[in-house]
């Protein structure tokens, strides 16, 4: 039995800022958020204008009432792209702390390299400014709890950025497992699968990164003082100077979906083991990685464990059951599969124990089988149907977009956000401690309540 629902089906995200409601089909339809009047414009400003924070800001910019008014970067060619992509009337200078002196800036959208997040959030809320940090929210955890004890000084709005939070697929996902459709919990398995140069961090390096076209020392910052080297600037994430390797950069995404969906605050133990198994570039954290965690029982849900991967040289293959990217949801009852839609596989369970009898004397098997017959009466197995549901989004759904509207809701309303410090550092958490066992092969305990690493 296959039961596969349309679009208008899944989870309507409200119009006032992404929150889930409930309808009785159960699915809803994706709505854009209410019009804004000109004088509730939000002017937001983004530091680190790479990839990320490019694609960031031209989300940011979909949403109605905002506008970017400023932007820092240390390489002079991005800040000249920013200004033909958003206007001449853009201000962009290499030191962020220029734009964080400007009063109307209201909030800023932080994508420096990793090493950078942590201080540019402190130095951002002290200077009242609203704050969307892509994830990982710290390079370091103790930073985490810099970056929580000034959002809580200040009580600016910060919102980090796995969009998975805010996702009508992991809405859902929330929705069927506390509704018990695949009974308690086990196990969870999650990866990510990737192929290209590009998704393995080779972006293109421009003519002109030359010393004069960029601030060395800036981008450095606390990171120890190297020679000018322009591959170690556009790819940071091959470096454990300034990124946080596929922990950091890819497992936090698989972390926040998890504990959106359970409800848990995190893992007590972690173990990773990978390697460098096929781009022998230069770089120093692994290609391939894979994490073993167990989570503690709550009063939401029982002890299970977590598996995550992520490999960046795959073959190439995809399969229905293993997608490019995914989640496995398993329980005694069936499996909560996520990828292109959430779907809920069942198969029944037999009626009867069943019995292996083969090696008793033949008097034995039939004084067993004379005993089990008045247990279970029936003659034969139950036949095993199996039965799917199918969740599928909206059209061209992007979660990316949601979790700006639920930021931009909450600097409006002053509302919490959907992924505040807290949650951002147990998400983190982990995942930089995965690298830490990686690195130093060993098991780790993690307190996912204090969010502390345990000696």
């Amino acid at each position: 039995m296959k039961n596969k629902t349309s679009r208008r089906d899944f989870i309507k995200i409200a119009a006032s800022g992404g929150s889930v409601v409930e309808t009785s089909t159960t699915i809803l339809a994706w709505e854009e958020p209410r019009q804004v009047s000109a004088n509730d414009k939000i002017q937001i400003a983004l530091i680190g204008s790479g990839g990320m924070g490019f694609g960031d800001t031209e989300t940011a910019l979909r949403v109605p009432g905002t506008e970017l008014v400023a932007a820092a970067d240390v390489y002079d060619g991005r800040l000249t792209r920013v200004k033909e992509a958003f206007g001449d009337r853009v201000f962009t200078t290499r030191d962020y702390h220029e734009v964080l002196a400007r009063p109307d800036v209201d909030a800023v959208i932080i994508a420096t390299p990793d090493h950078w997040h942590g201080q540019v959030s402190i130095d951002a809320m002290n200077a009242g400014k609203d704050v969307y940090c892509e994830k990982p929210m710290v390079q370091v955890v103790s930073d985490g709890h810099a970056v929580i004890e000034t959002q809580k000084k200040t009580n600016r709005i910060l919102q980090v950025g796995s969009q998975g939070v805010s996702s009508i697929f992991n809405a859902k996902a929330k929705e069927l497992l506390a509704a018990g459709k695949i009974g308690k919990l086990n196990m969870v398995e999650a990866w990510i699968n990737r192929r290209t140069p590009i998704d393995a961090w080779q972006y293109s390096i421009p003519p002109d990164a030359t010393p004069e076209r960029i601030d060395w020392d800036r981008f450095l910052g606390k990171a120890p003082k190297v020679k000018f080297d322009p591959i170690r600037l556009f790819r940071w994430r091959n470096y454990r100077d300034y990124g946080t390797g596929i922990g950091g950069d890819l497992f936090v995404h698989l972390f926040s979906a998890i504990h959106f969906i359970t409800g848990s605050n995190g893992p007590t133990r972690v173990q990773a083991t990978g390697g460098l198994r096929y781009w022998n570039d230069g770089r120093d954290v692994p290609d391939m990685l894979m994490g073993l965690y167990d989570y503690p029982q709550t009063a939401n849900h029982p002890a299970f464990n977590v598996v995550l991967r992520v490999n960046f040289e795959d073959g190439g293959t995809e399969t229905a059951q293993f997608p490019r990217s995914g989640f496995q949801f398993v329980g005694p009852e069936g499996v909560m599969a996520i990828s292109d839609g959430v779907t809920i596989s069942r198969k029944a369970k037999a009626k009867e124990p069943g019995y292996t009898i083969n090696t008793f004397p033949k008097a034995v098997q039939d004084a067993f089988l004379k005993d089990y017959r008045r247990q279970y009466p029936e003659d034969r197995q139950q036949i095993n149907e199996a039965a799917e549901e199918r969740y599928d989004p909206p059209r061209r759904y992007d979660a990316r977009y949601d979790h700006f509207v639920n930021f931009f809701n909450a600097v409006r309303t002053r509302k919490p956000v959907v992924e505040d410090p807290v949650f951002g550092l147990r998400a983190a958490g982990p995942a930089l401690v995965t690298n830490e066992s990686f690195f130093n092969n060993r098991v780790y305990g993690w307190d996912p309540d204090a969010m502390k690493v345990l000696k």
